[in-house]
């Protein structure tokens, strides 16, 4: 089982840069923010987005995270050298058996609307 980050540590908070596609293109549409704050994971996801394109919410969901995890492989091969392929491997065995066997309860609310 993986070791969840911890944050206890002082690290000040360093916003992620947006992507240049994303400021270039006017009509670029931001998906997910996600956190770790006060000891756990707190987000704020464009639910409704891909329904209201006319695709199914959830199908478009899961081609949005499996993007996201290539992303990630792609990443850490650049950062480490470390292939892709067994960063992709390492991170849907843990996506998997996090979902099979929670290592925390979800908790929170969701708010409609923008900030």
């Amino acid at each position: 089982t993986a070791k969840r980050p911890s944050t206890d540590r002082a690290i000040p908070m360093t916003p992620l840069v947006i992507p240049p596609a994303a400021q270039r293109d006017e009509r670029s549409i931001q998906m997910l923010n996600a956190w770790i704050a006060e000891r756990g994971f707190h987000c704020t996801l464009n639910i409704g987005f891909f329904d209201g394109q006319g695709h199914d919410e959830a199908e478009s969901w899961g081609v949005f995270l499996a993007d996201l995890v290539r992303h990630i492989g792609n990443a850490w091969a650049e950062e480490r050298g470390t292939p892709a392929a067994q960063t992709i491997d390492a991170v849907m065995l843990s996506l998997n058996s996090e979902l099979d066997m929670p290592t925390s309860n979800v908790v929170g609310e969701f708010n409609v609307g923008h900030s």
